[in-house]
């Protein structure tokens, strides 16, 4: 039986104010460890930093239940987003981000975005040298996101799979987040074969198409201006509307197994080895429950045919 995490990026970041409460969310959290999640997935960007404080208070007197990931490499400032890489700004943030989430140690810390400035190996280098400290317990690595720079025949992870031969030759990757979804398959060309010949794990972002695939949303309702989901052109009220029959077809396999939508699109990505965990955000205690019970969803051959033969989704995530 295959396992889900939990993503706690929409607790604080990347999703309207209104969502943002922390006594709340560290209810979710504790809901989420009760129904056997163990995997929290964060980063010192989400804020930024007040995410990582919130985990923190979350888990205090409950560390030991959680195989708590985070990551470093970005900063955020007032209209935009950098990438840095250098050795010592990776040392430094490792410190704070320790401080943040109370603990000792963190059990997987990912490289967010490489530094174009810094190559990839020093960046690389330096989270190894963390490991060496026993700061950190494994490494891991965030996909590229550049669907808009592949040239004629290029496959949506080459560029990620370069960086991962890169580090791999300084220090073992020990898991790869990257999205995957019903809606959002690329991983599956190559980038997970890679992943699963290595015995590396993937962790699967977005796995509920930014919540499209839980059947939860109506085309048109529209979304608060400082949700990223209102300027997304996959969510524009044309593109929902396109997209429905996706969702319909999670809803009739969810019927026959006394399910949700979520639980199946959440189910489909656990099928897909035993190395891949699902990494949904949840804003609810009941939301984190029903996504942890995805991992006792079964689908058959016959779900996974007819997953298969839903019509490919509309719209560009770019």
């Amino acid at each position: 039986m295959g396992h889900v995490g939990l993503g706690c990026m929409p607790m604080s970041w990347a999703y309207s104010s209104s969502q943002q409460r922390g006594d709340r969310s560290v209810r979710t959290v504790h809901a989420a460890l009760d129904a056997g999640v163990r995997l929290l997935d964060t980063a010192d960007m989400y804020g930024p930093f007040t995410n990582e404080l919130l985990v923190g208070r979350a888990l205090k007197g409950r560390r030991s239940e959680a195989f708590l990931s985070t990551k470093c490499g970005l900063l955020v400032g007032d209209q935009h987003i950098v990438a840095n890489g250098r050795p010592g700004y990776v040392r430094r943030a490792c410190d704070a981000s320790l401080r943040r989430l109370q603990t000792d140690v963190i059990d997987l810390y990912q490289l967010h975005r490489a530094d174009p400035e810094v190559p990839v190996e020093e960046t690389w280098g330096a989270m190894a040298e963390l490991v060496a400290a026993g700061k950190v317990r494994a490494l891991g690595l965030c996909a590229v996101g550049a669907r808009a720079s592949r040239g004629p025949g290029a496959r949506m992870h080459d560029g990620t799979i370069r960086q991962l031969e890169r580090v791999q030759q300084v220090f073992p990757v020990s898991a790869v987040e990257a999205e995957l979804s019903v809606w959002s398959p690329e991983a599956l060309d190559a980038l997970l074969p890679w992943c699963a010949a290595r015995g590396v794990g993937l962790l699967a972002a977005m796995p509920l198409g930014n919540g499209y695939l839980t059947g939860t949303l109506t085309p048109g309702q529209g979304f608060e201006p400082d949700d990223p989901r209102a300027r997304h052109p996959r969510f524009t009220a044309e593109m929902m509307a396109a997209n429905q029959p996706v969702v319909a077809g999670l809803r009739r396999i969810a019927e026959r197994h006394g399910a949700t939508p979520a639980q199946v699109a959440l189910a489909w990505v656990l099928r897909q080895g035993p190395h891949v965990v699902p990494v949904p955000g949840a804003k609810r205690e009941r939301w984190a429950v029903e996504n942890a019970g995805a991992a006792r969803l079964e689908l058959d051959d016959a779900d996974l045919a007819e997953i298969a033969g839903l019509p490919r989704a509309r719209g560009s995530w770019d």
